[in-house]
């Protein structure tokens, strides 16, 4: 037998340790799951969500983190299992130094289904219980398959419905129970550190609905905002720092006069939430932390303002004649209702409204509250102007009629003529707007009413109509082509 010195006896020893030591580093699934430190939601001290209005949020998880020196395996449980992998990112912030070399998202989350699937090709046990005597009977069963249904081998025999229950002899590795984000990581110094995970991930959205009360004489309204949270990312977010972004991120993809009122002052318009410009964008920010549970919708308060000044507003809009042929024009056309309002001091309010539907209402002469109508709005700075199609007015309506045509020998000259008679059922007076879209080179030859030219092709004639009674527009235009 070869004799050793004790030094070349001792790198023996050394060498033969060092392969046994790499082989339980890449021993399979077992040996890997063992040397991971599971991350989860008890190391967590604060999280924060900004969420923008795409399907789109930004997480920053602060999580404590027991390393040691050198290399880490670190299984992060309950990060959303919508996370863009691409996006994550995990920084100390106590000054220590990490650097990660890899990351997976592990979204093969543990169902019964999921089990059979990673049993395919392998024995499982069916356990059969006597309905006499409550006997169990347990047998050996091979998965054959489990697409469209389960097929099992039970010795000689192929089932294709388990005569039991089915039990598993353990959990594959590669499935997990809750959303999980692994990370490779080298670490200069062993202990506890403070780290932050910062993520981009789907299936976190809101949207800001209104609602607004018309007050009797139709001229002032009450508004309050809601937030609609709604998650389905695939975890929960306690006690989060919350953040609502109002504005559209570009992403890659594969006035009218003040009225004299001698009433008291209405209250200023107040937020619930702290507002803020960041870039192009709107932050509002929640003034306490509130949790964000998986699968759940949330609302909370946006807003508060009292007595705004609004404009109603009854329309007749253009039916798209060409204004270079015959036309016939549809009978009796109701008017459209539109309130309007400035989204400034001036009128109650001066807030920025994030994009979302406004829902209004009005009581009836006993006090209940009706719904009249709804439209959306798109995000509205301070200083700009709401316009609210809120439906069609059942007592204000229209009849047009085209009342002369003629062409020139060219063709590419013409007129005609419209009457527009306007009837109002109301018990009071109304202003009817008619806004008329013409084409190419125009002119307004003749008109009953002076009409006001809002863009190069829109023009509009504002027609008091009485109260129960009718009113009368007629013009003719030229067009040139």
């Amino acid at each position: 037998m070869p004799r050793f010195a004790p030094a070349a006896l001792s790198r023996r020893t050394m060498l033969v340790g060092a392969l046994c030591a790499s082989t339980a580093l890449v021993h399979p699934a077992l040996a890997l799951a063992a040397a991971e430190r599971r991350i989860t939601l008890d190391e967590q001290t604060a999280v924060a969500v900004a969420i923008y209005n795409d399907d789109l949020a930004l997480v920053r998880d602060s999580r404590r983190l027991a390393l040691a020196q050198g290399r880490n395996r670190l299984a992060l449980v309950d990060v959303s299992g919508r996370l863009r992998a691409e996006t994550a990112l995990l920084v100390a912030v106590d000054g220590a130094q990490i650097r990660t070399l890899e990351q997976n998202l592990e979204f093969d989350l543990l169902t019964p289904q999921k089990l059979l699937e990673k049993s395919v090709g392998k024995e499982v046990t069916i356990v059969k219980t006597h309905p006499q005597t409550g006997e169990e009977t347990r047998l050996r069963a091979l998965v054959l398959s489990t697409a469209s249904g389960v097929v099992l081998r039970i010795g000689t025999e192929i089932h294709t419905t388990p005569p039991g229950r089915i039990v598993f002899d353990s959990v594959p590795p590669n499935l997990r129970d809750r959303p999980t984000l692994t990370i490779d990581l080298d670490s200069n110094r062993a202990g506890t550190v403070a780290a932050e995970l910062t993520y981009l991930t789907a299936g976190l959205s809101w949207n800001a609905d209104y609602v607004a009360q018309l007050n009797d004489k139709e001229d002032k309204l009450d508004l309050n905002g809601w937030v609609t949270l709604v998650n389905k990312s695939g975890t929960s977010y306690r006690e989060a720092k919350l953040q609502l972004v109002a504005g559209d991120p570009n992403r890659v993809r594969a006035g009218m006069a003040r009225e004299r009122d001698e009433a008291r002052p209405a209250p200023a318009p107040k937020s619930a939430m702290r507002t803020e410009a960041v870039f192009d964008y709107h932050l509002y920010e929640l003034e306490r932390p509130t949790t964000i549970a998986e699968n759940q919708q949330k609302q909370v308060a946006l807003l508060t303002a009292s007595e705004v000044r609004v404009e109603k507003e009854y329309r007749l809009p253009s039916h798209g004649q060409y204004y270079r042929s015959r036309y016939t024009v549809p009978g009796t056309v109701k008017a459209e209702v539109w309130l309007n309002f400035s989204n400034d001091k001036k009128s109650n309010l001066g807030l920025p409204l994030p994009r979302g539907v406004v829902r209004v209402y009005k009581r009836d002469s006993a006090g209940k509250a009706v719904f009249v109508g709804e439209d959306q709005i798109n995000h509205t700075a301070e200083g700009e102007r709401v316009r609210l199609k809120v439906g069609q007015a059942f007592d204000v309506s229209g009849i047009r009629t085209q009342t002369d045509f003629r062409s020139e020998i060219t063709g590419q000259i013409y007129e005609s003529a419209y009457k527009l008679e306007l009837n109002n059922a109301k018990n009071e007076p109304v202003v009817v707007t008619i806004a008329e879209t013409i084409p190419a080179d125009w002119q307004v030859l003749s008109e009953s009413h002076r009409h006001a030219k809002v863009t190069s092709n829109l023009v509009e004639w504002k027609v008091t109509v009485p109260a129960k009674g009718k009113a009368e527009l007629a013009y003719r235009v030229r067009v040139k082509f």
